[in-house]
């Protein structure tokens, strides 16, 4: 802001404009990777970047989407895609989940899950916070609401699936996965997700 009385530009926060979120965008990128995906506040994201706090729910939507976008690359809001998923009929979820990463990567050609893992192949801490963010966050919940006990190992199955699933389709491109229709995909593949969402595992 300028005084007007001055002519000198102000000291203090940012205002909302785009520029904001790209700095939001820096900011987060710096400090996810010095204090992981858990240790990371928002207040701190917003403070390196020189915004109110408020600029992260009002861009992002909260820390997981800003994580989702600033680190992972996500075409897509992951806290979207949580609410999708929790708000499935039990017996269908399976079959939700594969629709829901599916039609996400595949509207973007496959890109955004490929630089994903060449991202996690080459640096440790984006593999750590990937496997924190999909087994914490995202597959945790869903575990959390639907399945009555062996929890963790669920949602770690559940996150083996899904990852081997996009890094088979979009990285090493077998036929015929990579190219078959998603209806296809998820009539093969959820039926596996379903038993590890509310079947016997042991």
């Amino acid at each position: 802001m300028t005084d007007k009385t001055t002519g000198v530009r102000r000291r203090g926060r940012r205002p909302g404009g785009t520029d904001t979120r790209e700095a939001l965008l820096n900011a987060a990128r710096e400090v996810f990777i010095e204090q992981g995906y858990d240790g990371a506040t928002v207040r701190a994201i917003a403070g390196r970047a020189g915004v109110d706090a408020a600029m992260v729910n009002h861009w992002f939507g909260g820390k997981e989407g800003l994580f989702g976008e600033a680190v992972l690359k996500l075409p897509f809001n992951p806290q979207d895609v949580v609410e999708i998923l929790v708000a499935s009929p039990p017996d269908l979820l399976g079959d939700t989940i594969v629709r829901t990463f599916l039609s996400r990567w595949d509207a973007s050609g496959g890109g955004v899950f490929t630089a994903l893992i060449r991202s996690v192949a080459s640096h440790d801490e984006a593999a750590a916070m990937l496997r924190d963010f999909f087994f914490k966050f995202v597959f945790k919940q869903v575990i959390g609401k639907f399945s009555p006990d062996h929890q963790d190992l669920r949602a770690t199955l559940l996150a083996t699936q899904i990852v081997g699933l996009g890094l088979v389709r979009y990285v090493a491109r077998f036929e015929p996965l990579a190219s078959a229709d998603i209806d296809t995909l998820a009539a093969a593949i959820a039926p596996t997700l379903q038993r590890y969402i509310t079947g016997s595992i042991t």
